[in-house]
């Protein structure tokens, strides 16, 4: 993709059947990123009973923390420097490398959704139902054989993936989160509170106390209606025509116009007034002429 960004694979597998429950490529690399690719993959293939993750930014974080506490899955972070658990997922790079990003950078890709469109075929049409050479199985297959998975109830997933911040609460009764203001009960004032929010919805926010809602936030000031991590869609950049737009605009105007009186050609009878006085003026500096009203 000429001119953009580099982008990242966030990748589920699961550790039995060797499944690609579901991968991702994002422009950024950031806890939200992480938490979309989670919550697709619990959403197609069901909860995880663990979830065993390295320690980079996407993962060592709170939000995962919370996210896994909620709906009751063992988050683990391997150690740093063993390798131990990430021989699976460095053969499976490989395949990727050697069996998808080789023909995609042959044929060529558009953009980040062409991308992603032709993984999530190429991870069910091929990663998938390839002959596994340790288990002897499909993982399509021996996904399949485990039986039904659990599924996640809707609201508990809408909970779970929402973020939580701890504020103290101004004299003026208001808190304030990624560069947004809030208005919250006057009782609050000096007390410190926790925020519950969808970080793609920052004009609504709940108030916790001790564990208990209270009331949701009022914004007062609101400069931004998602969070910053929060990928935002690439506006489409603005391409000219092909024709002579602005040579069309005149030529409309002057036909819209023809017979009319244009402005810049009337007198201006106060600047021809004071012409007139700085004539009269010369050699009678007691009188000054007066500009006409």
């Amino acid at each position: 993709m000429a001119g953009s960004k580099r982008a990242k694979l966030f990748l589920l597998v699961d550790d039995h059947s060797r499944l690609l429950v579901h991968g991702r490529w994002t422009a950024e690399e950031n806890t939200r990123a992480g938490q979309d690719v989670l919550r697709a993959a619990i959403v197609r293939r069901g909860l995880p009973q663990q979830l065993y993750v390295d320690n980079g930014a996407p993962y060592a974080n709170a939000a995962l923390q919370r996210c896994c506490a909620v709906l009751g899955v063992h988050l683990v972070h391997s150690k740093p420097y063993s390798p131990q658990g990430r021989g699976k997922q460095e053969r499976l790079n490989r395949l990727i490398r050697e069996r998808f990003l080789l023909e995609a950078e042959h044929t060529g890709i558009a953009s980040l959704d062409e991308l992603n469109d032709r993984f999530a075929a190429w991870a069910e049409q091929v990663c998938n139902t390839r002959l596994h050479a340790e288990t002897g199985q499909t993982p399509i297959a021996r996904w399949l054989a485990g039986g039904p998975q659990r599924a996640a109830d809707p609201a508990l997933m809408a909970e779970a993936f929402r973020w939580s911040a701890m504020r103290m609460v101004t004299k003026t009764a208001t808190v304030s989160l990624a560069g947004n203001r809030y208005q919250v009960d006057p009782s609050l004032v000096g007390r410190r509170v926790e925020l519950r929010y969808d970080p793609e919805d920052l004009t609504r926010l709940t108030v916790f106390v001790q564990g208990a809602a209270v009331r949701t936030a009022t914004p007062f000031t609101l400069g931004r209606h998602t969070h910053p991590q929060v990928p935002q869609a690439a506006r489409p950049q603005p391409q000219p025509t092909g024709i002579d737009y602005l040579g069309l605009v005149q030529t409309a105007h002057e036909d819209a116009t023809i017979g009319q009186i244009a402005y810049r050609d009337l007198p201006l009878p106060g600047l021809e007034a004071l012409a007139s006085a700085d004539h009269q003026g010369d050699g009678d500096h007691d009188h000054p002429a007066e500009t006409g009203r």
